[in-house]
């Protein structure tokens, strides 16, 4: 078992408490981290914020794309639409579902995560019918045959655990009930509805195996099931049935606020929370650097307090390797405490992993985002 050399030190001048109480010579903290949040971390106060850069060259670099003006997203199946961003474990695509599927699919590489952005519609699935609303979350155990009738148009972020599974995080000294209740968790059922698309037609069924499709017909409708009963269905949960893990004194870390968990990945879902009130506390997300993981924002709807220029329906992409935090605006709000509660709601994917960036991210990127951070000259008008 890997320990880590880590033990606590303390050089110069320097706060007691991580996220509060800084020295008042220097107010821009910067965390530096192992394993996201999870592992040995230390604290640095600096002159200057960390962000303040006047230049940047090269690839590796913050990103930001605006997924609204994507082409080819509304396609008739899920598995046409293109790959955005993605590694090994872990692909992430926007899929807009227009009209109703008369096929099914299955995703036999992993288990799909739905997010519903805009829209809603019927799910017909091997365990049943479920209505999913703006903002759910519909997690889609490996290998179950699907399809969608959308009562209006649905656009849905597609997160794909490659060759693993979705589980729910370990809550901790929180309690099982806590973040939200495992009883807010719905599944399929047998209904009318469901029973009334029962078949003797023929049907076909996508299922998608390394990446390739194949498609197997039917000559009756495979989704027929009279009942079940086990412990593995899909499960849907809305962003609204989360309830956010708080402190008055203390600001979080993002894996607070940890939805589902896979190999090499966490999703993390941030919703409407009081802003910390303690006047020593950290009021923005801190700077910081998380080495291992790559950082994913899709931004749901609400005021993004932290990021300027920022509308729903956009992502940003921060790989791992540099420092990022609040724009200038947003932390200087929060040192002002203008803001007294949040009112956004995002969707994060964390990857252990680097990801890769698909073709269709070139067209849709925002190449000066990289400079919303930059130094100010104030010589300058």
């Amino acid at each position: 078992m890997r320990k880590w050399i880590s033990f606590p030190k303390q050089v110069g001048v320097a706060s007691k408490q991580a996220h509060a109480d800084f020295p008042e010579q220097a107010i821009y903290e910067r965390e530096v981290g192992r394993s996201g949040f999870f592992g040995p971390a230390t604290h640095f106060h600096h002159r200057h914020a960390p962000t303040g850069w006047s230049e940047w060259e090269g690839d590796l670099r913050p990103r930001n794309f605006d997924f609204n003006k994507l082409d080819n997203v509304a396609t008739e199946s899920p598995w046409q639409v293109p790959m955005l961003l993605h590694n090994a474990q872990c692909k992430f695509r926007i899929w807009h579902c227009n009209k109703n599927m008369d096929f099914l699919v299955r995703n036999s590489d992993g288990d799909e995560l739905l997010f519903i952005h805009e829209g809603r519609g019927e799910l017909f699935c091997d365990y049943g019918h479920i209505t999913l609303e703006k903002g759910d979350y519909f997690a889609i155990p490996r290998a179950t045959s699907w399809r969608i009738e959308p009562l209006e148009p649905m656009h849905i972020v597609m997160i794909e655990a490659t060759n693993s599974a979705y589980q729910l995080p370990d809550k901790g000294l929180v309690g099982n009930h806590a973040i939200f209740d495992p009883a807010c968790l719905d599944t399929p059922d047998i209904d009318d509805a469901f029973k009334a698309q029962y078949s003797e037609d023929s049907w076909q069924v996508q299922v998608k195996r390394h990446g390739k499709v194949s498609m197997i017909t039917y000559p009756f409708n495979p989704l027929d099931a009279i009942g079940w009963h086990g412990d593995l269905a899909p499960v849907r949960i809305n962003w609204r049935d989360i309830r956010p893990l708080m402190s008055h004194r203390y600001h979080l870390p993002p894996s607070a606020h940890t939805t589902f968990v896979a190999d090499g990945f966490v999703v993390c879902t941030f919703v409407p929370r009081p802003i910390e009130s303690d006047p020593g506390a950290l009021k923005v997300p801190f700077y910081h650097n998380n080495d291992d993981y790559d950082e994913v924002l899709f931004y749901h709807e609400g005021d993004f307090f932290s990021r300027d220029n920022i509308d729903k329906g956009m992502v940003t992409f921060h790989p791992a390797g540099f420092t990022h935090g609040p724009h200038p605006k947003a932390f200087q709000a929060g040192l002002e405490f203008r803001k007294k509660f949040t009112d956004e709601v995002a969707v994060m994917l964390d990857t252990r992993n680097a990801l890769e960036m698909g073709e269709a991210c070139a067209g849709v990127e925002n190449p000066d985002y990289v400079n919303s951070w930059k130094a100010k000259d104030d010589n300058k008008a």
